[in-house]
């Protein structure tokens, strides 16, 4: 059934149902805006995902109780150095830490009891427009786009260098689409402004072209220090010390180092009650031993240090384990996504940050293709069900990852919303309601008929099955007679259609004034510097 077919049924369907409300139904938009939903405007946005199925657990108690042990053994004999950062040692030698140098030796269990007595198990991101708010922890699973990648593609640039351009067509495009809840932070890389300065400007673009949250910068500590003061010209300066409406990626130096520029970022947002997500971003077999449970060990010791860190500095900081792990080729050291390996560990670190105590970030839209090919579905495909199925609280690259990492692609977004969108209704169990059981529809029908033209069918059939936007389900003919496009031609005319659709959620002219204040006096205050 066409597009159109569709519409006009439906809105038969409401003309009969409500006895000749046909005008009503239009006066909301009715077929009409069915299909600009599906070019990309009127969007309906989806909450964050409140999970109603079981997550998948790879590891025993016994199997739990040896990796945290492994952890401790870790901690209290190697150690972990935390370089050039006098103020992170001093306050690990007031813990009780064994300092020597750069190196911190923990006593035994010290890490974890400083997280578990104050680190929330659970807590709210908030965004400027309420409805947009996050919870992170528990059974919610909140999806966010590519993080970092300096190059972005598409079917008509090719592969180029990321533009502030870009970066601001990739939060509009995440701002609309359903089944991304969060803004993100670094979507692609602004090339084409000073390194010391496009913080600035990729802060203020996620404030400005999107309500929903964001992440602040983490390149070095006086830029995290200007998102938390952007941060309060935009939702005030009493509510963000009392709330989080920030959180920012604090990655390990793996193996065992944790550098001066994110520990100093991590301060500053801990000192200010805005989340880090501490992450040990690991190669196995290069940064980490080749084994997974060699891997989780060092991934949890690292990532102790840095949550147990942000304690120190302001017991009570919201702080998420983070775990970014992936296989490599022992021929040639590429890494390599959608691996066994890789899901493994998710599984057992998902496991493992819910004994702690606090939420888990890890996961996405992981792949090494060097094109929205098949080898980036599948790859992408074993990454995002391993992150719902394991209960991924917070996952960054949940759209748009190509290359690994090293590219956002418009069309690989768009082909991943796609399936995030899928993976929703999944995480959303079996309807058990009156009409989910379809007693009686099933009674009306009976032996030997169809369901295509009972009561129950006409009053779901719009929203029974999940709708991709970017599949072509028609015959042969129609999808030859319709320009005979793959699904990547599909994706890329779909993310151009949203982008001229696209609509400012709008922000309130005194604060963009004060934001652009703000950004234009510290853009004025140092030199250019692209290096």
């Amino acid at each position: 059934m066409s597009d159109q077919a569709v519409d006009d049924k439906a809105d038969a369907t409401a003309e009969e149902q409500t006895g000749g409300g046909r005008a009503g139904r239009r006066g909301r938009g009715g077929a009409e805006s069915r299909r600009a939903a599906r070019r990309g405007s009127g969007q309906q946005q989806l909450r964050h995902i409140l999970r109603k199925v079981p997550r998948f657990e790879v590891m025993n108690d016994e199997a739990l109780g040896i990796i945290e042990h492994n952890a401790d053994t870790l901690l209290e004999e190697i150690g972990l150095e935390f370089r050039g950062d006098p103020e992170a040692l001093q306050l690990w030698r007031e813990a009780g830490c064994d300092v020597q140098g750069e190196r911190v030796h923990f006593p035994r269990g010290l890490c974890r009891k400083l997280i578990q007595d104050s680190a929330p198990a659970r807590f709210t991101q908030h965004a400027r427009n309420p409805e947009r708010s996050v919870e992170i922890g528990g059974d919610a699973t909140v999806f966010a786009p590519v993080y970092g990648p300096p190059f972005v593609s598409d079917l008509e640039g090719g592969r180029r260098y990321g533009t502030m351009e870009d970066f601001r067509n990739f939060v509009k495009l995440a701002y609309m689409a359903p089944a991304i809840h969060h803004s993100g932070g670094t979507v692609c890389e602004p090339t084409d402004v000073p390194v010391n300065k496009r913080h600035l400007d990729m802060v203020y673009s996620h404030m400005r072209y999107s309500d929903k949250p964001f992440m602040g910068s983490v390149t070095a500590p006086e830029r995290a220090e200007d998102s938390v003061a952007m941060a309060k010209l935009l939702f005030g300066a009493d509510f963000v010390e009392n709330n989080t409406v920030m959180i920012s990626l604090i990655n390990a130096n793996s193996p065992m180092v944790w550098d001066d520029t994110m520990v100093g970022a991590l301060k500053v947002y801990a000192r200010h009650n805005q989340a880090v997500i501490c992450t040990p971003f690991i190669l196995a077999g290069a940064m980490a031993p080749c084994t997974v449970a060699g891997t989780m060990t060092q991934t949890l010791a690292e990532a102790l240090g840095g949550m147990a860190l942000a304690q120190l500095v302001r017991p009570g900081a919201p702080v998420v384990l983070g775990s970014f792990a992936s296989s490599m080729s022992m021929q040639s050291g590429a890494p390599t996504f959608g691996t066994p390996e890789p899901a493994l560990v998710l599984y057992g670190m998902g496991q493992l940050a819910r004994r702690l105590g606090v939420p888990f970030r890890s996961g996405g839209g992981l792949c090494a293709s060097k094109l929205p090919d098949a080898q980036a579905a599948y790859e992408s495909a074993n990454t995002l069900n391993a992150t719902l199925m394991g209960g991924v609280n917070f996952t960054l690259h949940a759209a748009g990852w190509l290359e690994g990492g090293l590219v956002s692609s418009y069309e690989k977004f768009m082909m991943d919303i796609d399936q995030l969108g899928m993976l929703q209704v999944i995480a959303g169990g079996v309807d058990i309601s009156e009409n989910g059981q379809a007693m009686d529809a099933i009674r009306e029908v009976g032996p030997g008929k169809h369901y295509l033209g009972c009561a129950h069918t006409q009053a779901n059939f719009e929203t029974a099955f999940y709708r991709s936007s970017v599949a072509d389900n028609n015959s042969f003919e129609q999808w030859q007679s319709e320009g005979g496009l793959d699904t990547t031609a599909r994706a890329h005319r779909l993310w151009k259609q949203w982008l001229e659709s696209y609509q400012e959620p709008g922000l309130d002219p005194g604060v963009d004034e004060a934001l652009q204040d703000f950004i234009r006096q510290r853009k004025d205050s140092m030199p250019d510097a692209f290096a």
